[in-house]
């Protein structure tokens, strides 16, 4: 039984009580010492307010007559639900070491505290639980912080952002609408006044930035969907062309089991495992066909297939 479980049997005896109870029922019910009782009554005192107190003469415990009704807060979870919560924290701290470690810090040990004799094993659950993260970039933790805030709140944010594409930046004034971290990146998806539209920002790209009052335009969630969703990669935008790779049986092996985009299709044909993805720019699927070497093949659009062959050519040549 854990502590949790414990704080509602306490809860529940003294709640339906008609006279005070004994120690020794408490004890006898939750299968604990009578130390470990009173650890309880204490934290259910300090923590939640419970009016808990003793009566020498009937040498029992109960609820203070005196006092409003008391109830233990509506919003519980079991065990189990406690341990994915600390397991969920522990894979936030592996995306971004450091980033919300000392806000959720005093969480943590909350639920080890709810959890009792069984949150020893919540300690090590860091050694249990590994996010392995790897090419992840820099963000500093005021430009995530600033970015997030706003983000939640609706707040616009003037920024100063440097895209890698370009050697010179520049000052823009924006409506934060998403957060999103793709391959171990982060990036926000905001409506800029300077594009007239939907962009994605590079958090470790962004140089100053400013909250300001005004609130952000808020659009539909479809609309954002449609953005994100619509075509193959972090190169979003409504598709201006459908690729069709051909894999190997080699490379089908893990392909076929892959979920590359929402609308993708895919079937097994003699020479291999063919698939077919909807895209906008095709730098980012360049570079996925690339990754599979010979065991990848674009068989259309015909420019795809050409910029493909190219980027071959050129990467063979630096080996002549």
């Amino acid at each position: 039984m854990t502590r949790l479980e414990r704080f509602y049997r306490i809860h529940g005896l003294l709640r339906h009580a008609r006279c005070p109870v004994p120690m020794r029922r408490f004890t006898e019910e939750l299968g604990v010492t009578r130390n470990t009782v009173t650890q309880d009554f204490q934290y259910l005192r300090d923590f939640f307010g419970a009016p808990i107190v003793y009566d020498r003469e009937r040498n029992g415990h109960h609820y203070d007559p005196d006092a409003p009704q008391f109830e233990l807060p509506g919003f519980w979870m079991n065990a189990s639900e406690l341990y994915a919560l600390l397991a969920c924290e522990q894979l936030l701290e592996a995306v971004h070491p450091g980033l919300m470690s000392h806000r959720l810090a005093p969480i943590r040990r909350r639920i080890q505290g709810l959890l009792g004799d069984a949150g020893t094993q919540a300690a090590s659950l860091s050694d249990k639980v590994r996010l392995q993260s790897t090419q992840q970039r820099k963000v500093p933790d005021h430009v995530f912080t600033c970015v997030a805030d706003a983000t939640l709140a609706g707040r616009c944010l003037r920024i100063r952002y440097q895209p890698r594409s370009r050697d010179h930046g520049g000052e823009r004034l924006v409506h934060p609408q998403r957060l999103l971290h793709y391959r171990h990146n982060w990036y926000l998806l905001a409506d800029c006044e300077k594009a007239g539209g939907l962009r994605l920002f590079s958090l470790d790209r962004i140089i100053e930035l400013e909250p300001k009052q005004g609130e952000a335009r808020a659009m539909p969630a479809d609309r954002l969907d449609r953005f994100m969703e619509g075509s193959f990669g972090l190169f979003s935008g409504a598709p201006s062309a459908q690729a069709h790779l051909r894999f190997s049986p080699w490379a089908a092996r893990w392909v076929a089991d892959e979920h590359w985009h929402a609308k993708q299709h895919g079937e097994w044909r003699d020479d291999g495992y063919h698939l077919w993805v909807p895209y906008s720019d095709p730098t980012e699927l360049t570079m996925e066909v690339l990754r599979h070497g010979p065991d990848a093949e674009v068989l259309a659009p015909e420019a795809l297939r050409l910029s493909v062959r190219k980027r071959l050519a050129a990467a063979l040549a630096v080996y002549r």
